[in-house]
């Protein structure tokens, strides 16, 4: 077979992935649970593992037709193209909110410890001057559409006395405890179809 050197390959990606998922698994129970969120590579795989996955099942299709025995048919290429159209559609939309919350939130870093009343946020490594009496109102975000591929990417707009807003996206972390956190700070909750900021 053509492709016979990506077998090993596989296999190798697998023990990796295996011994360090355990290795991570094993450094958790020793160490203290950090309050820091930032755009880890281990959240943007857990938001993205399935629109990737769509994605590469689409995608996959397409060596397939093309580097064949025989010529495909134009049928066969109808088909094709609607397949990868129906997976773009699915996971196009996750992508596109990947993006834009990464370029939202790629240099914030959220220190949040409710049991010690601690929130702060640094953008590219400066603390972004605010206290909780300076929060006018939050504007909480989520995605109504529960069997999308997008569904679990929402947002928290803090709108300051000043005029500022300060955009926390679920690339951080989950958002629901810190909108309980600030609970006594006026908050508007809407839930859209598509969470685009």
């Amino acid at each position: 077979m053509k492709l016979s050197f990506l077998r090993p390959l596989l296999e190798a990606a697998v023990v990796l992935l295996l011994v360090l998922g355990a290795a991570r698994w094993v450094s958790g129970l020793f160490s203290k649970r950090t309050q820091v969120y930032q755009t880890t590579a281990a959240r943007q795989l857990r938001l993205l593992f399935w629109p990737l996955l769509a994605l590469g099942a689409g995608l996959s299709v397409l060596p397939a037709v093309a580097m064949g025995n025989q010529p495909a048919s134009g049928f066969e290429w109808a088909l094709t193209g609607g397949f990868v159209l129906f997976t773009l559609l699915l996971s196009g939309p996750a992508l596109l909110l990947h993006l834009r919350y990464w370029t939202l939130n790629h240099d914030t870093t959220l220190v949040f410890q409710p049991a010690d009343n601690r929130f702060e946020v640094y953008e590219a490594g400066l603390r972004l001057p605010f206290a909780r009496r300076d929060l006018a109102r939050i504007e909480g975000v989520t995605c109504r559409a529960r069997r999308t591929f997008w569904a679990k990417y929402d947002y928290l707009r803090l709108h300051l006395v000043d005029g500022r807003v300060i955009v926390l996206t679920s690339l951080l972390t989950e958002l629901e405890p810190l909108a309980s956190f600030l609970r006594s700070v006026p908050t508007e909750r809407r839930a859209v179809y598509w969470c685009w900021v």
